[in-house]
Protein backbone atom coordinates (compact mmCIF):
# COMPACT_ATOMS: atom_id res chain seq x y z
CA UNK A 1 0.00 0.00 0.00
CA UNK A 2 2.98 2.55 0.60
CA UNK A 3 4.66 1.79 -2.58
CA UNK A 4 1.08 2.34 -4.23
CA UNK A 5 0.49 5.07 -2.24
CA UNK A 6 4.32 6.39 -3.18
CA UNK A 7 3.72 6.00 -7.12
CA UNK A 8 0.82 7.93 -6.41
CA UNK A 9 2.63 10.64 -5.55
CA UNK A 10 4.90 10.63 -8.04
CA UNK A 11 2.77 10.59 -10.45
CA UNK A 12 0.56 13.51 -9.49
CA UNK A 13 3.95 15.36 -8.70
CA UNK A 14 4.37 14.84 -12.55
CA UNK A 15 1.06 16.19 -13.45
CA UNK A 16 1.37 19.00 -11.74
CA UNK A 17 4.90 19.87 -13.01
CA UNK A 18 3.56 19.18 -16.52
CA UNK A 19 0.81 21.16 -15.79
CA UNK A 20 2.92 24.40 -14.51
CA UNK A 21 5.40 24.24 -17.26
CA UNK A 22 2.09 24.82 -19.72
CA UNK A 23 0.96 27.18 -17.88
CA UNK A 24 4.19 29.45 -17.79
CA UNK A 25 3.87 28.70 -21.45
CA UNK A 26 0.72 29.70 -22.69
CA UNK A 27 0.58 32.80 -20.26
CA UNK A 28 2.51 34.49 -22.89
CA UNK A 29 0.04 33.43 -25.12
CA UNK A 30 -2.59 35.86 -23.72
CA UNK A 31 -4.84 33.05 -21.54
CA UNK A 32 -4.49 35.41 -18.76
CA UNK A 33 -4.80 38.83 -20.54
CA UNK A 34 -7.49 40.66 -19.42
CA UNK A 35 -10.69 40.40 -22.21
CA UNK A 36 -9.41 44.11 -23.30
CA UNK A 37 -6.09 43.13 -24.27
CA UNK A 38 -6.70 39.70 -25.72
CA UNK A 39 -8.92 41.64 -28.06
CA UNK A 40 -6.25 44.36 -28.71
CA UNK A 41 -3.98 41.44 -29.17
CA UNK A 42 -6.49 40.34 -31.88
CA UNK A 43 -6.46 44.08 -33.75
CA UNK A 44 -2.62 44.38 -33.28
CA UNK A 45 -2.04 41.34 -35.38
CA UNK A 46 -4.87 41.92 -38.32
CA UNK A 47 -3.41 45.54 -38.47
CA UNK A 48 -0.21 46.23 -36.55
CA UNK A 49 2.20 42.90 -36.55
CA UNK A 50 3.28 43.10 -40.24
CA UNK A 51 4.88 46.38 -39.22
CA UNK A 52 5.55 46.64 -35.65
CA UNK A 53 6.21 42.55 -35.35
CA UNK A 54 4.80 39.81 -33.08
CA UNK A 55 6.44 41.33 -29.67
CA UNK A 56 6.67 45.21 -30.98
CA UNK A 57 10.48 44.42 -31.56
CA UNK A 58 12.05 46.23 -34.64
CA UNK A 59 12.79 44.14 -38.02
CA UNK A 60 10.63 41.14 -36.48
CA UNK A 61 7.24 42.38 -38.71
CA UNK A 62 7.44 40.70 -42.90
CA UNK A 63 7.40 44.11 -43.75
CA UNK A 64 9.26 46.11 -41.77
CA UNK A 65 12.55 46.00 -43.56
CA UNK A 66 11.20 47.01 -46.48
CA UNK A 67 9.70 50.46 -45.27
CA UNK A 68 10.98 53.55 -45.83
CA UNK A 69 12.46 55.37 -43.16
CA UNK A 70 11.46 56.24 -39.99
CA UNK A 71 10.91 52.93 -39.56
CA UNK A 72 8.52 51.95 -36.21
CA UNK A 73 10.18 52.18 -33.15
CA UNK A 74 11.03 49.77 -30.78
CA UNK A 75 7.49 49.06 -28.89
CA UNK A 76 9.14 46.61 -26.20
CA UNK A 77 11.21 49.06 -24.43
CA UNK A 78 10.04 49.80 -21.32
CA UNK A 79 12.06 52.79 -20.02
CA UNK A 80 11.52 54.62 -23.69
CA UNK A 81 7.44 53.38 -23.92
CA UNK A 82 6.54 54.54 -20.20
CA UNK A 83 7.70 58.21 -20.99
CA UNK A 84 4.54 58.60 -23.42
CA UNK A 85 1.13 58.86 -21.87
CA UNK A 86 -1.73 56.35 -22.36
CA UNK A 87 -3.89 59.09 -24.46
CA UNK A 88 -0.31 59.91 -26.68
CA UNK A 89 -0.56 56.53 -27.94
CA UNK A 90 -4.08 56.71 -28.38
CA UNK A 91 -3.60 59.92 -30.58
CA UNK A 92 -1.11 58.06 -32.28
CA UNK A 93 -3.67 56.01 -33.77
CA UNK A 94 -6.61 58.73 -33.50
CA UNK A 95 -5.83 61.26 -35.74
CA UNK A 96 -5.57 63.21 -39.06
CA UNK A 97 -3.19 62.22 -41.27
CA UNK A 98 -0.76 65.20 -42.27
CA UNK A 99 0.98 66.20 -45.52
CA UNK A 100 5.05 66.50 -44.40
CA UNK A 101 6.15 67.69 -47.52
CA UNK A 102 8.41 70.51 -46.82
CA UNK A 103 6.80 73.30 -49.25
CA UNK A 104 2.87 73.24 -49.10
CA UNK A 105 2.57 70.81 -46.12
CA UNK A 106 0.51 71.19 -42.76
CA UNK A 107 1.87 72.85 -39.94
CA UNK A 108 2.86 70.28 -37.48
CA UNK A 109 4.49 70.53 -33.69
CA UNK A 110 7.99 68.94 -32.35
CA UNK A 111 5.54 66.83 -30.39
CA UNK A 112 3.32 65.29 -32.91
CA UNK A 113 3.61 61.81 -34.33
CA UNK A 114 4.01 62.90 -38.06
CA UNK A 115 5.51 59.48 -39.33
CA UNK A 116 4.30 59.13 -43.02
CA UNK A 117 3.96 55.40 -42.88
CA UNK A 118 2.33 55.58 -39.71
CA UNK A 119 -1.66 55.26 -40.68
CA UNK A 120 -4.50 56.49 -38.94
CA UNK A 121 -7.48 53.74 -37.41
CA UNK A 122 -9.33 57.11 -36.43
CA UNK A 123 -12.14 56.19 -39.71
CA UNK A 124 -11.49 52.64 -39.07
CA UNK A 125 -12.04 51.43 -35.82
CA UNK A 126 -14.42 52.37 -32.93
CA UNK A 127 -12.23 54.52 -30.12
CA UNK A 128 -12.66 51.72 -27.97
CA UNK A 129 -11.38 49.06 -30.22
CA UNK A 130 -8.41 51.64 -30.30
CA UNK A 131 -8.20 51.60 -26.66
CA UNK A 132 -7.90 47.76 -26.39
CA UNK A 133 -5.06 47.89 -29.32
CA UNK A 134 -3.31 50.15 -26.86
CA UNK A 135 -3.77 48.13 -23.73
CA UNK A 136 -2.31 44.87 -25.54
CA UNK A 137 1.13 47.56 -26.89
CA UNK A 138 1.09 48.63 -23.14
CA UNK A 139 2.02 44.69 -22.54
CA UNK A 140 4.55 44.26 -24.71
CA UNK A 141 6.84 46.75 -22.74
CA UNK A 142 5.29 45.36 -19.44
CA UNK A 143 3.02 48.51 -18.46
CA UNK A 144 -0.96 48.06 -17.91
CA UNK A 145 -3.00 50.37 -19.29
CA UNK A 146 -4.46 53.34 -16.69
CA UNK A 147 -6.91 54.92 -18.70
CA UNK A 148 -10.22 53.71 -17.52
CA UNK A 149 -12.22 52.83 -20.88
CA UNK A 150 -14.95 51.15 -18.54
CA UNK A 151 -16.01 53.90 -16.83
CA UNK A 152 -15.87 55.99 -19.87
CA UNK A 153 -18.38 53.81 -21.42
CA UNK A 154 -20.52 54.06 -18.08
CA UNK A 155 -20.22 57.67 -18.23
CA UNK A 156 -21.35 57.98 -22.37
CA UNK A 157 -24.24 55.77 -21.52
CA UNK A 158 -25.30 57.47 -18.60
CA UNK A 159 -25.34 60.44 -20.84
CA UNK A 160 -27.45 58.87 -23.50
CA UNK A 161 -30.06 57.85 -20.50
CA UNK A 162 -30.19 61.04 -18.83
CA UNK A 163 -31.18 62.82 -22.89
CA UNK A 164 -33.75 60.15 -23.74
CA UNK A 165 -35.35 61.50 -20.47
CA UNK A 166 -35.04 64.42 -20.86
CA UNK A 167 -36.05 64.50 -24.58
CA UNK A 168 -39.45 62.21 -23.17
CA UNK A 169 -40.02 65.10 -20.82
CA UNK A 170 -39.79 67.38 -23.81
CA UNK A 171 -42.04 65.63 -25.72
CA UNK A 172 -44.84 65.23 -22.64
CA UNK A 173 -44.33 69.02 -22.37
CA UNK A 174 -45.32 69.88 -25.97
CA UNK A 175 -48.35 67.44 -25.74
CA UNK A 176 -49.42 69.48 -22.75
CA UNK A 177 -48.93 72.66 -24.43
CA UNK A 178 -50.72 71.91 -27.77
CA UNK A 179 -54.16 70.90 -25.56
CA UNK A 180 -54.28 73.82 -24.37
CA UNK A 181 -54.03 75.51 -27.35
CA UNK A 182 -56.31 73.21 -28.71
CA UNK A 183 -58.83 73.79 -26.03
CA UNK A 184 -58.42 78.08 -25.97
CA UNK A 185 -59.11 77.49 -30.00
CA UNK A 186 -62.02 76.02 -29.14
CA UNK A 187 -63.27 78.07 -26.68
CA UNK A 188 -62.74 80.81 -28.41
CA UNK A 189 -65.92 81.87 -30.67
CA UNK A 190 -65.35 85.18 -30.42
CA UNK A 191 -65.66 86.24 -34.27
CA UNK A 192 -64.14 89.82 -33.76
CA UNK A 193 -60.45 87.69 -33.07
CA UNK A 194 -59.07 87.97 -36.34
CA UNK A 195 -57.74 85.06 -38.11
CA UNK A 196 -53.85 86.44 -38.01
CA UNK A 197 -54.14 87.32 -33.95
CA UNK A 198 -55.48 83.94 -33.58
CA UNK A 199 -52.48 82.54 -35.11
CA UNK A 200 -49.53 84.78 -33.64
CA UNK A 201 -51.55 83.62 -30.22
CA UNK A 202 -51.20 80.05 -31.57
CA UNK A 203 -47.40 80.68 -32.36
CA UNK A 204 -46.52 82.35 -28.88
CA UNK A 205 -48.07 79.79 -27.15
CA UNK A 206 -46.16 76.97 -28.58
CA UNK A 207 -43.10 78.22 -29.08
CA UNK A 208 -41.15 77.55 -25.39
CA UNK A 209 -41.86 73.77 -25.46
CA UNK A 210 -41.15 73.04 -29.37
CA UNK A 211 -37.45 75.19 -28.68
CA UNK A 212 -37.32 72.91 -25.27
CA UNK A 213 -37.50 69.51 -27.65
CA UNK A 214 -35.39 70.59 -30.40
CA UNK A 215 -32.97 71.22 -28.10
CA UNK A 216 -33.57 67.96 -26.11
CA UNK A 217 -33.45 66.62 -29.50
CA UNK A 218 -29.90 68.13 -30.32
CA UNK A 219 -28.72 66.65 -27.09
CA UNK A 220 -29.91 63.17 -27.54
CA UNK A 221 -28.84 62.28 -30.89
CA UNK A 222 -25.20 63.89 -30.02
CA UNK A 223 -25.12 61.54 -26.65
CA UNK A 224 -26.06 58.86 -29.10
CA UNK A 225 -23.39 59.87 -31.36
CA UNK A 226 -20.67 60.35 -29.20
CA UNK A 227 -21.66 56.61 -27.32
CA UNK A 228 -21.58 55.18 -30.74
CA UNK A 229 -18.31 56.80 -31.86
CA UNK A 230 -16.59 54.89 -28.66
CA UNK A 231 -18.56 51.46 -28.93
CA UNK A 232 -18.50 51.30 -32.51
CA UNK A 233 -16.78 51.21 -35.73
CA UNK A 234 -17.61 53.90 -38.32
CA UNK A 235 -19.80 53.21 -41.07
CA UNK A 236 -19.89 55.25 -44.05
CA UNK A 237 -22.26 55.64 -46.95
CA UNK A 238 -21.39 53.83 -50.23
CA UNK A 239 -19.49 55.92 -52.45
CA UNK A 240 -20.58 57.52 -55.68
CA UNK A 241 -18.89 57.22 -58.54
CA UNK A 242 -16.58 60.30 -58.84
CA UNK A 243 -16.07 62.65 -62.26
CA UNK A 244 -12.85 62.36 -63.85
CA UNK A 245 -13.87 64.16 -67.19
CA UNK A 246 -11.21 66.38 -66.84
CA UNK A 247 -8.58 67.75 -69.41
CA UNK A 248 -5.30 65.94 -69.97
CA UNK A 249 -3.09 69.40 -68.62
CA UNK A 250 -5.50 69.03 -65.50
CA UNK A 251 -5.09 65.34 -65.10
CA UNK A 252 -1.50 65.53 -65.10
CA UNK A 253 -1.36 68.34 -62.01
CA UNK A 254 -3.46 66.11 -60.29
CA UNK A 255 -1.08 63.34 -60.97
CA UNK A 256 1.66 65.95 -59.56
CA UNK A 257 -0.19 66.19 -56.08
CA UNK A 258 -1.48 62.64 -55.56
CA UNK A 259 2.22 61.80 -56.34
CA UNK A 260 3.21 63.89 -53.34
CA UNK A 261 -0.10 63.05 -50.86
CA UNK A 262 0.85 59.45 -51.79
CA UNK A 263 4.20 59.53 -50.61
CA UNK A 264 4.23 62.52 -47.53
CA UNK A 265 0.71 62.58 -46.31
CA UNK A 266 -0.80 59.10 -46.27
CA UNK A 267 1.80 57.01 -46.52
CA UNK A 268 1.08 54.51 -49.01
CA UNK A 269 4.51 53.38 -49.71
CA UNK A 270 4.56 51.91 -46.21
CA UNK A 271 2.78 48.83 -47.59
CA UNK A 272 3.17 49.24 -50.88
CA UNK A 273 5.65 48.88 -53.66
CA UNK A 274 6.79 51.51 -56.60
CA UNK A 275 9.20 50.16 -58.76
CA UNK A 276 10.58 47.94 -55.76
CA UNK A 277 10.63 50.84 -52.85
CA UNK A 278 8.05 50.39 -50.18
CA UNK A 279 5.97 48.02 -48.33
CA UNK A 280 4.90 44.61 -48.84
CA UNK A 281 1.66 44.45 -47.14
CA UNK A 282 -0.49 45.64 -50.23
CA UNK A 283 0.38 44.34 -53.69
CA UNK A 284 3.07 46.82 -55.97
CA UNK A 285 1.93 49.37 -57.96
CA UNK A 286 3.77 49.52 -60.63
CA UNK A 287 1.69 48.17 -63.21
CA UNK A 288 -2.00 50.12 -61.77
CA UNK A 289 -2.37 52.46 -64.62
CA UNK A 290 -2.95 49.18 -67.09
CA UNK A 291 -4.52 47.17 -64.44
CA UNK A 292 -7.25 49.29 -62.66
CA UNK A 293 -9.97 51.63 -63.60
CA UNK A 294 -10.64 54.94 -61.95
CA UNK A 295 -13.74 54.37 -60.23
CA UNK A 296 -12.45 51.23 -58.73
CA UNK A 297 -8.98 52.84 -57.94
CA UNK A 298 -11.02 55.57 -56.19
CA UNK A 299 -13.65 53.83 -54.20
CA UNK A 300 -10.86 51.65 -52.64
CA UNK A 301 -9.01 54.78 -51.71
CA UNK A 302 -11.85 56.01 -49.75
CA UNK A 303 -13.81 53.48 -48.43
CA UNK A 304 -11.50 49.90 -47.97
CA UNK A 305 -13.66 48.41 -45.61
CA UNK A 306 -16.54 48.42 -48.38
CA UNK A 307 -14.25 47.09 -50.97
CA UNK A 308 -13.04 44.28 -48.73
CA UNK A 309 -14.40 44.07 -45.29
CA UNK A 310 -11.68 42.45 -43.40
CA UNK A 311 -8.80 43.90 -44.98
CA UNK A 312 -5.95 45.12 -43.35
CA UNK A 313 -6.08 48.52 -45.34
CA UNK A 314 -7.26 50.99 -43.17
CA UNK A 315 -9.45 53.96 -44.01
CA UNK A 316 -7.39 57.20 -43.70
CA UNK A 317 -10.56 59.69 -44.35
CA UNK A 318 -9.48 60.82 -47.45
CA UNK A 319 -10.94 63.90 -49.07
CA UNK A 320 -12.73 63.18 -52.34
CA UNK A 321 -9.77 65.63 -53.81
CA UNK A 322 -7.22 63.98 -52.30
CA UNK A 323 -8.85 60.43 -53.77
CA UNK A 324 -8.88 62.35 -57.01
CA UNK A 325 -5.26 63.37 -56.69
CA UNK A 326 -3.81 59.94 -55.83
CA UNK A 327 -6.02 57.94 -58.26
CA UNK A 328 -4.82 60.16 -60.96
CA UNK A 329 -1.36 59.51 -59.60
CA UNK A 330 -1.98 55.72 -59.52
CA UNK A 331 -3.06 55.57 -63.49
CA UNK A 332 0.64 56.96 -64.48
CA UNK A 333 2.05 54.05 -63.13
CA UNK A 334 2.59 51.67 -66.18
CA UNK A 335 5.65 49.43 -65.64
CA UNK A 336 6.17 46.87 -68.40
CA UNK A 337 5.59 43.36 -67.43
CA UNK A 338 8.41 41.70 -65.67
CA UNK A 339 10.05 39.32 -68.12
CA UNK A 340 8.76 36.07 -67.22
CA UNK A 341 10.68 33.95 -70.32
CA UNK A 342 12.38 30.71 -69.19
CA UNK A 343 15.02 29.73 -70.58
CA UNK A 344 15.84 26.06 -71.82
CA UNK A 345 18.66 24.45 -69.10
CA UNK A 346 21.02 22.51 -71.85
CA UNK A 347 21.30 19.14 -70.66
Amino acid sequence: MRAVGRDALKLLGGVLAVGATVLMGVQGCGLFESERVSKGRSLYRHYCMHCHGENGRQNEGFNWITMPDPRPRDLSIRNEMETFKDEELYLTLYRDMKDTSEDGGDAIGEDEFAVPTMPTFKYTLSQEDIWATVAFVRSLHGVSLTYDVEGQVQNLQEKVTAAQTKLDEAKKALELAEEKAEAAESENNDEEVAEEEEEEYLEEAMLPEEEALEEAEMEFHEAKQEFERFTKRPRYAQISRPDFTVSGERRQQLAQVGERLYYNKYGCNGCHSVGGQGGIVGPPLDRAGFRLNDTWIYRWIKYPQAMKRKTRMPNLGITDDDAQAITMFLKTLRAPKPDQSIQKVSN
